[in-house]
């Protein structure tokens, strides 16, 4: 069983995240519902906040064990154990570059500091992990030694970090696999992703006999991150048949809420986890996933396992089928001149460097086909705005819908925040803003401003429209209802 250890301690010390307590909480009982055996929840010995923090997530009666980091010293030890955690991380460079200029100790000192402070932790709790810091730039009989010295002293996991992401996959299966028989207590890894190595190393240590691994949630992590939670599960489940105990379909959800608190974007082309995982666009591709979704997906892996959604997507590289079967999706049938007609003019918007949305492609249907466009549900009449450097944006929104004039005012984090959340509150729909993206088609202060949006519904359906003008907050506005209309025109269909 490979146990899943996640680092909650502000991203991993990513530079520029910080996150809310409310949200460590909220990240730490999604973590432990997910099915995650251990969650680093930070540093005690840093702050009296970050010890008022740690000890909050001890006592959220989690099913995941909470561990405290340390550094070899019984004060900062003493800090973790003032917090309730369960399991207390202490470690201590071991590298020569690093135990020289940072710790000025000597391998003796360093082995007889280990065998001290984890000695002490063992006495006052159940569980401790040990970790050689810089362990692979760290000479090998020294890491054994130590690693040893640590088991022996109480050390119930023995961690070993790639600390600055130097190894390749063959070497990390040759250190683990020289380790397991050498060190009496199961071992663990630490990757970093500075070369882009974390997750397969990661996973070659496994291979090697490695029994708990380290990641965090979309890799986020001192310099280029830590290996990924998402993406090192899936290795083990899907390619190795190896059971993590992990919620799978919750894998995404789980990403995306990371994603929102630490205000870093998951790149669309984020395995796993990003938007465009499981999006085909080219003919060919799309061809097949409609006849087989095994054959230009790896099959062993669905977006329906992780929680995500297949999607056909629109542009240059779109085929014939891929466009009918998005049509046939709003009972739109157009015989094979029409369809190749549509499929022109597609791929005519696309090749000009537009973004072709699914709205683009319903009004060059109708247009093709001769038919009468269909109604708006919701028609957006007026909007005003308040904002200032002394006052919270405010929108507030007339809209006629379904017939009737409705009414709504919102607040906002800026003028076109507040704009789209009063749309949504007159919105007879449940529906969730999931992209927002805008671009200059002109240049200067009066630029011309293309917004595309797109929106998911309550199975997970996504749409998407867009707007352009010369006022990024109309067309902001005009955009979120031509996505909401096109929703409500497909759940009518």
């Amino acid at each position: 069983m490979t146990v899943f250890d996640t680092t909650l301690r502000d991203g991993e010390q990513t530079p520029g995240v910080s996150f809310r307590q409310d949200h460590k909480f909220a990240i730490a009982r999604q973590l432990s519902d997910c099915g995650v055996h251990a969650i680093e929840a930070g540093f005690p010995a840093s702050s009296p906040g970050e010890l008022e923090s740690v000890k909050a997530i001890a006592a959220m009666d989690l099913d995941a064990d909470v561990c405290g980091l340390a550094r070899m010293m019984k004060a900062d030890v003493d800090a973790c154990l003032d917090a309730n955690v369960d399991l207390v991380h202490v470690f201590i460079p071991t590298s020569e570059i690093q135990r020289v200029n940072t710790i000025k100790k000597s391998p003796e000192e360093v082995v007889a500091a280990t065998r001290d402070v984890v000695g002490y932790v063992r006495e006052h709790v159940d569980s401790c992990m040990f970790s050689a810091m810089d362990a692979t730039r760290t000479d090998l009989a020294f890491l054994i030694e130590v690693s040893r010295a640590a088991a022996e002293a109480g050390a119930t996991i023995v961690n070993v970090p790639d600390t600055v992401g130097v190894y390749t996959p063959t070497k990390m299966l040759q250190l683990i696999g020289t380790l397991v028989p050498e060190v009496p207590a199961p071992l663990d890894v630490h990757c970093h992703n500075d070369f882009g190595l974390a997750v397969a190393n990661t996973v070659a240590a496994v291979e090697a006999g490695a029994a708990q691994v380290q990641v965090t949630v979309n890799g986020i992590g001192e310099r280029a991150g830590n290996a990924d939670l998402a993406q090192t599960v899936m290795v083990l489940e899907s390619i190795l048949g190896v059971s993590t105990g992990i919620e799978l379909k919750r894998l995404v959800e789980t990403s995306r809420l990371v994603s929102r608190y630490s205000g870093i974007a998951i790149p669309p082309i984020q395995p796993v986890v990003g938007d465009n995982a499981f999006s085909h666009e080219s003919g060919i591709h799309s061809h097949g996933v409609l006849a087989n979704a095994a054959t230009f997906e790896p099959g062993i892996m669905t977006p329906e396992m992780v929680g995500h959604r297949r999607r056909l997507t629109l542009g240059k590289h779109v085929g014939r089928h891929a466009v009918r079967q998005m049509l046939a999706d709003v009972q739109l049938e157009p015989a094979d001149a029409e369809l190749d007609r549509i499929v022109e003019k597609v791929k005519a918007i696309a090749n000009r460097g537009k973004r072709v949305t699914d709205a683009d492609l319903y009004e060059i249907a109708e247009t093709v086909l001769g038919l009468e466009a269909v109604g708006r549900r919701i028609d957006l009449r007026d909007i005003a705005i308040m904002t200032g450097t002394h006052a919270i944006p405010t929108a507030s929104v007339r809209a006629i819908v379904d017939g009737a004039e409705r009414v709504a005012a919102c607040t906002g984090n800026g003028p076109v925040d507040a704009a789209i959340r009063a749309i949504g509150k007159i919105v007879p729909l449940p529906v969730t803003l999931k992209e927002y993206g805008i671009e200059a088609i002109s240049g200067g202060s009066d630029a011309i401003a293309h917004v595309t949006i797109a929106v998911e519904d309550e199975r997970g359906h996504v749409f998407d429209a867009s707007s352009s003008g010369d006022d990024v907050v109309l067309a902001s506005a005009e955009a979120m209802v031509n996505a909401i209309n096109l929703l409500s025109r497909a759940k009518q269909e």
